[in-house]
């Protein structure tokens, strides 16, 4: 298999189970009553950095996100968004933390609302993952026109490569703040 280097991004289809789905559908719908922070690349959608439930996604899929990208890999961190109607993503490539990143559709009321990389539009359903070179491929949305979606960002690093440093987005400790 090629690592992922060769290809930039792919489109994993069914990368989450039905089962891990229907957990993460009603873990993000209750979320949603907690407090919340907001980030640069899309302003004012609520999101959850270091999420306990989506940081036991990263190690549960490491294996599946080695073998899709053919890479020994740690993980950094992950997080997740609640995206409404009108929210974007601006263009942007990631930071040294995220050089493999993957994002998930976990829900939503069902509006495409496809990612682009360098270009090219992927549509995901629910349960399907773009995973790509973070730090290489700029990637956005445009403006959503449906009511809500669900996504989970996961990030690695080669565990050989350039930005292997970043083990644990820098922390110490699992957990711990940086």
């Amino acid at each position: 298999m090629a690592d992922i280097k060769e290809f930039k991004y792919k489109l994993i289809k069914n990368f989450f189970t039905k089962e891990e789905l229907h957990i993460l559908q009603k873990y993000c719908m209750n979320k949603l009553d907690e407090p919340w922070t907001s980030d640069p690349q899309s302003p004012l959608i609520p999101s959850w950095y270091k999420d306990a439930l989506m940081n036991s996604l990263l190690e549960n899929k490491l294996p599946l996100v080695e073998k899709e990208t053919g890479l020994q890999l740690f993980k950094t961190y992950a997080f997740w968004r609640y995206y409404a109607y009108g929210s974007i993503l601006q263009d942007h490539k990631d930071r040294p933390s995220c050089e493999i990143s993957v994002t998930v559709n976990i829900n939503g009321d069902g509006t495409a609302w496809p990612i682009f990389m360098e270009g090219t539009q992927l549509n995901l359903q629910t349960g399907d993952a773009a995973i790509y070179l973070g730090c290489e491929v700029e990637h956005w949305r445009e403006e959503f026109k449906g009511d809500y979606q669900f996504q989970t960002f996961l990030h690695y690093v080669d565990a050989e490569g350039k930005n292997k440093e970043h083990y644990m987005d820098k922390r110490k400790y699992w957990g711990c703040p940086e």
